[in-house]
């Protein structure tokens, strides 16, 4: 089970690094009527967890439904630091052979506002893969704020992020 603990804790990683994406002012304006219109901003980010922990709500060291892993660090660009994420990420089904869903919900804090990012990812024994979450709004700049992110995880606690931002 221990491996269960490391694969989730990995993946929600990836995730958290990806769920916080927030843009800076440096962001890049998609321009035409291709699939990035002229108040698209599309950007890319590094996402570096810092904290991580996992709640065990059966106490029995393996899977169980309920189960959270709490995780937050900050976001680059460059070697530029750019804000702070967190995320919450629910057990909300498992599988034989280490194959479980994971619901997620978190929010990154940047200079202008906040962005939050809320979706569901299967995680397997072979990791869980690329990620796409829905951007679910923000306040500040951010308040009407919505598209996707796409993550790719490159360690256990470092993920390339990329912002498809509608303001």
């Amino acid at each position: 089970m221990r491996h269960f603990k490391h694969v989730a804790l990995s993946a929600a990683a990836g995730l958290a690094a990806l769920l916080f994406c927030a843009p800076s002012a440096s962001a890049s304006t998609g321009t035409g009527s291709g699939p990035n219109p002229p108040s698209g901003e599309v950007f890319q980010l590094v996402a570096k967890q810092t904290q991580g922990g996992l709640v065990d709500v059966d106490g029995s060291g393996g899977p169980s439904l309920g189960d959270e892993f709490v995780l937050s660090g900050n976001l680059f660009r460059g070697s530029l630091a750019v804000g702070t994420y967190s995320e919450i990420c629910t057990l909300t089904r498992f599988a034989p052979a280490d194959e479980f869903d994971l619901q997620c919900a978190g929010d990154l804090s940047l200079s202008q506002g906040q962005l939050t990012v809320q979706g569901r990812f299967t995680v397997t024994t072979a990791g869980p893969g690329n990620i796409d979450l829905a951007i679910t709004g923000g306040t500040g700049r951010y308040r009407t704020a919505h598209g996707f992110l796409h993550v790719v995880n490159v360690s256990d606690t470092e993920s390339h992020l990329t912002v498809h931002l509608t303001l």
